[in-house]
């Protein structure tokens, strides 16, 4: 079991209409269900307490139980009233970091020094570094301790700018993110058709363009940690692995 931090925004106004956006709920929901029987998770925001929550995101809730599952689970709940800050938490203790989306973050995430540290932190021990959406806006300055930029030399993807005039936000946002990605980072990649899933996972940077990627990113997280965890304790990771065969036999074989 590794130990995953995952960040929220607590930005919650556009750049021109006000308290209209926030976390995209199944950014964090979906990541959060790929990894609950894995691996532990704590949740953070840059200022730590309430974690807003993008009503537009939240149109998913008729058509998705487990969407209005976690919506209307009250712990959970609490874990976006009451997130931690960066300083409560020491990247000595985690194994990788992902970052969710939604508007917000493109305010709130660049400029946080304390996330900047932890990112850096946790990568430069051999952590997992991630983001969605409008999460990678988190890399954008991130520095390592040689002075050069996280994503320099990294393939990323983000939300596109097609993307962002399609949904109508394109005059709601302080930058095009597409922009910046391109400028910082050695490739930006994106998939062909507006609003498919498309994930870069360029060694431990993994990034994923849309809503739609997060199942992907999930994936990859959970592959990187692994293989991390068999390179650490192979025998370990082994003994693991035949108890997980010896229960799957055992639930094969019918009832006496």
């Amino acid at each position: 079991m590794g130990k995953v931090l995952i960040v929220a925004t607590n930005h919650d106004s556009l750049k021109q209409t006000p308290k209209t956006t926030g976390l995209w709920f199944s950014e964090m929901t979906n990541f959060y269900d790929k990894l609950k029987n894995r691996h532990y998770m704590t949740v953070i925001s840059p200022r730590g307490g309430n974690i807003p929550i993008d009503h537009r995101s939240l149109t998913g809730l008729f058509k998705s139980h487990k969407l209005r599952k976690y919506y209307r689970a009250p712990g959970f709940r609490r874990l976006l009233r009451e997130s931690l800050s960066p300083k409560d938490v020491r990247a000595a203790d985690y194994d990788a970091i992902y970052f969710t989306g939604g508007h917000g973050t493109m305010w709130d995430y660049p400029e946080s020094i304390e996330l900047q540290q932890l990112t850096r932190e946790i990568y430069e021990n051999g952590g997992v570094v991630a983001a969605v959406c409008h999460g990678p806006a988190a890399l954008l300055n991130v520095k390592l301790s040689d002075g050069s930029y996280l994503i320099q030399n990294k393939t990323v993807t983000g939300y596109s700018d097609r993307e962002e005039t399609a949904s109508l936000n394109k005059h709601e946002i302080p930058y095009s993110l597409e922009e910046q990605l391109k400028n910082r980072a050695l490739t930006y990649r994106k998939a062909k058709m507006p609003f498919k899933g498309h994930v870069e996972a360029d060694d431990r940077v993994i990034t994923g363009q849309n809503p739609a990627s997060v199942k992907g990113v999930a994936k990859a997280v959970i592959n990187r940690l692994e293989q991390k965890a068999f390179a650490e304790h192979p025998d370990s990771f082994r003994a693991v692995l035949r108890i997980s065969e010896e229960d799957q036999i055992l639930r094969r074989k019918p009832a006496p």
